[in-house]
């Protein structure tokens, strides 16, 4: 089974039922175990910090009031499906490597966790990062853009 640790844009695709056709043959059948799936901690607030604004966000505004509670839902009751490796567990080696290379804290999160997990990490292709990219390849780790479902 492949574990894939998805960004906060991935994570909404999810949830909302609209992953792109890329997202979706990258993860395989999640429901039938084909995948594994996480998400961090960070982004994980930032899409919960985007529900709960009144407007959305960027990362929620394309959704109307009654997709966004639905979203909101999801997100208080997460899926058993979807799991978020504890902070406890990441945040010394985050610490680690911050120090030792160019990366933001988001960024050292989804690295961490993904060596943690032995996993692949999926991004938006509009939060594509050079650096953890740069980073992924140099700890042999697999990292893909992805794009966007039907939201825009």
């Amino acid at each position: 089974m492949n574990a894939v640790v998805v960004d906060d844009h991935l994570l909404r695709d999810i949830l909302t039922n609209q992953p792109s056709p890329e997202l979706t043959a990258e993860l395989g059948d999640a429901e039938l175990g084909d995948a594994e799936l996480y998400t961090t901690n960070l982004w994980y607030l930032r899409l919960c910090r985007s529900v709960a604004a009144s407007s959305g966000g960027q990362l929620t505004g394309a959704l109307d009031e009654e997709q966004r509670r639905a979203l909101g839902r999801e997100l208080i009751a997460l899926p058993p499906a979807i799991g978020i490796v504890p902070f406890a567990e990441v945040a010394w080696q985050m610490a680690e490597r911050h120090t030792d290379f160019a990366l933001s804290t988001l960024s050292c999160e989804a690295l961490v966790a993904a060596e943690h997990l032995n996993a692949s990490i999926c991004v938006w292709l509009g939060d594509d990062g050079p650096n953890l990219r740069a980073t992924c390849h140099a700890f042999g780790i697999t990292y893909r853009t992805i794009k966007r479902g039907s939201l825009r």
